[in-house]
């Protein structure tokens, strides 16, 4: 087995003028299995620079420790895409998350300066990640606040579930649950509810983001989990967090969207 590698590669992000933002015609493979070269990181403590090695790569694997709060950022914008992330969860959680549900996410339609919300996160929407309730929709504000509206229904506490069929809401905070995350969910580490698709810690999970316009669809192992529409944002980077749990992952691909 060979060591973690510092990845200086990914940890200065490129100062040039905005690009347009990329429309795939092929699969664009984000992660090569080697480094994060098309990504940049962000952490809270240290910005651009990653002292503690929170992300890494070994046997073609891209690690996440999440011992510091931040991220790794696409270097370049996109729209309309079907994103396919293939990860797992790892063993150490850190700090305030270390008794609580393992926790990450994937950040889409990220636009804004690096830190924007909390000095952590880009403004974005947020594809879940976390324990019991991967697949919610997060709107994460910056500058400005995303909306986006899912067809929904009210439950215990006024929280919103998607339910295909349901009243449309809109919202610009707060999040949108997937279809079967249990409303007495509890923030612990190991949580799992009755109905979640995700599989068990240590077992690899597919999770998919359709970007369509305005349309974002989350699909977790094959099965659509989330689905909203309306978006306020259409376009951007993709940000991946490290939020105190270890995280690994093996694919991060961009296809064109199928219409």
């Amino acid at each position: 087995m060979k060591p973690f590698l510092c990845l200086c590669v990914g940890l200065i992000p490129l100062f040039a003028e905005p690009v347009a933002a990329i429309r795939p015609k092929e699969p664009v493979q984000l992660f090569n299995g080697r480094d994060i070269s098309n990504w940049y990181t962000w952490l809270r403590e240290n910005r651009y620079e990653d002292p503690k090695r929170v992300f890494s790569v070994k046997d073609g694997l891209l690690r996440i420790s999440g011992e510091e709060w931040g991220g790794i950022v696409t270097r370049q914008s996109w729209r309309d895409y079907h994103l396919v992330v293939e990860w797992k969860w790892g063993g150490p959680t850190w700090g305030s998350r270390k008794d609580r549900a393992r926790d990450s996410g994937i950040l889409v339609h990220a636009v804004g300066e690096d830190g924007a919300a909390g000095g952590i996160w880009l403004e974005s929407i947020e594809s879940q990640i976390i324990e019991g309730g991967t697949g919610d929709f997060i709107l994460v504000a910056g500058k400005n606040r995303p909306t986006l509206t899912v067809e929904s229904r009210e439950g215990k506490g006024g929280e919103l579930y998607w339910q295909e069929g349901g009243e449309p809401r809109t919202r610009d905070r707060g999040r949108f649950n997937w279809f079967g995350r249990d409303p007495d969910w509890v923030d612990r580490i190991g949580f799992r509810g009755p109905s979640d698709v995700e599989k068990p810690v240590g077992e690899w999970n597919r999770q998919e983001v359709v970007a369509d316009g305005g349309t974002l669809i989350n699909i977790l192992n094959g099965v659509i989990v989330n689905r909203g529409t309306k978006s306020s944002h259409r376009e951007g980077k993709i940000q991946i967090q490290s939020e105190g749990a270890e995280l690994l992952i093996r694919k991060v691909e961009l296809k064109p969207v199928r219409r």
